[in-house]
């Protein structure tokens, strides 16, 4: 097959070395439309199961992306001059810098052509194409062309926040929350590096408009949140994206989801088929994720290409069956933060676990401490702990079906 691939992100780069290691004969361009080297972001969180699915699909790039992560098992929560700490599962950071390159260059190694400044706003542009995969991110071009079709809907988040790196390389992942006049504002920490670390700050439009962070500079705002956490952040300093204008870069969350993933020839990837609320830390997974599974569907007969129709639904009902509980997860994890006033009262201890237990369907339904203490208890009946698993997915569901079945 001549495949197309818009957009350089790490899932469309992935899917082009799976199926080159498929079929070395298919004929593969990433077109990618910034420059070498300028991507956005800063760090990449990870957890140890997709390392596992990455080798099983290439050995070779999932060695040097762990050889390029680093790693930490605990979890961190300050809550005004209170600490408490969380001894969890192990996780994983790479920076996307680093975790481009890597892909990237193992692309180009199997003879895959990754072109930048290459921009790719509509189908015609590739009449040669076998499969154009619009890995083009949340704004995708492609989709946006033909958004009748797709249906894509979007919902906005009420909270502001904003990406920013940090000099800072946290131990743990990190979490901190501090009062101001205005509410609470709150940041997540992770290191990406061994000498840089991601730091999302997040508040309430409330807490946004009365710091004056509506209004500020970015260098004024990164003062503002340097003078916040100094304290988890130990006097390092901020470091911003700012817009041409000099403005900071604050934003809500857009989720996004669509009525379907293709049209023809063409097939939505990652961001551009739907995105999961960052609290949650599974983006690039995801994406990373529809990758191996629309390469698995598109693994043909030796005798030629694969059926594109049914090979393209497959992948769609597939991948679609695995999100939903996901994307249940990210809603309620998002929702926990939005209504962080009903929880921030707790003992440190008691609200870090119950920020653990933030994708639950039942936590928004009961009392914060009773949820707690029924938590607690069902850690050590094992009769408790099968009905806790028994009704959570049935709560969800009759959720659901009050609310709509959740798409993308």
């Amino acid at each position: 097959m001549k495949v197309a691939c818009v957009g350089g992100g790490p899932a469309a780069l992935y899917l082009s070395i799976l199926l080159k290691r498929q079929d070395p004969s298919h004929d593969i361009t990433v077109h990618e439309r910034n420059p070498a080297g300028s991507t956005y972001g800063w760090g990449v969180t990870y957890w140890g199961g997709l390392l596992e699915k990455l080798r099983a699909g290439d050995p070779e790039s999932a060695d040097a992306i762990s050889e390029h992560s680093v790693r930490w098992s605990d979890g961190v929560a300050h809550v005004g001059d209170r600490t408490t700490v969380h001894h969890g599962d192990e996780g994983h950071g790479i920076g996307r810098h680093r975790l481009l390159d890597i892909l990237a260059d193992r692309a180009r190694s199997l003879g895959v052509r990754v072109e930048f400044e290459s921009e790719i706003t509509a189908a015609a542009q590739l009449p040669g194409a076998d499969l154009i995969v619009a890995g083009d991110g949340v704004r995708s071009a492609l989709r946006e062309r033909h958004a009748g079709h797709f249906g894509p809907e979007v919902s906005i988040g009420r909270n502001k926040y904003i990406w920013l790196g940090t000099t800072k390389v946290f131990d743990s992942f990190t979490f901190a929350f501090v009062e101001t006049a205005h509410g609470w504002i709150w940041c997540y920490g992770y290191r990406f590096s061994d000498e840089q670390s991601t730091c999302v700050v997040e508040c309430s439009p409330e807490t946004w408009t009365g710091l004056g962070l509506h209004e500020a500079s970015e260098a004024d705002g990164l003062a503002l949140l340097e003078r916040l956490f100094a304290g988890p952040l130990d006097g390092h300093r901020l470091i911003g994206r700012a817009k041409g204008d000099g403005s900071a870069q604050w934003l809500n969350f857009r989720t996004l989801t669509n009525r379907t993933w293709r049209r023809g020839n063409v097939v939505l990837l990652g961001d551009a088929a739907h995105t999961t609320h960052y609290s949650i830390g599974a983006g690039t997974t995801l994406a990373l994720e529809d990758a191996i599974g629309l390469a698995g569907a598109l693994r043909g007969s030796t005798d030629g290409p694969p059926d594109l129709g049914p090979a393209l639904a497959r992948y769609e009902r597939e991948r679609r069956s695995a999100l939903l509980s996901v994307q249940s997860a990210a809603r309620y994890s998002a929702q926990w933060y939005e209504n962080l006033p009903r929880y921030i009262g707790l003992d440190p201890a008691q609200m870090f676990a119950l920020l653990g237990q933030r994708h639950s369907p039942l936590l928004p339904h009961i009392p914060p401490q009773l949820y707690y203490r029924i938590d607690r208890a069902a850690e050590q009946l094992e009769p408790l702990r099968r009905m806790k698993r028994w009704l959570g997915p049935r709560v969800a569901r009759t959720l659901h079906g009050r609310t709509g079945a959740p798409r993308g």
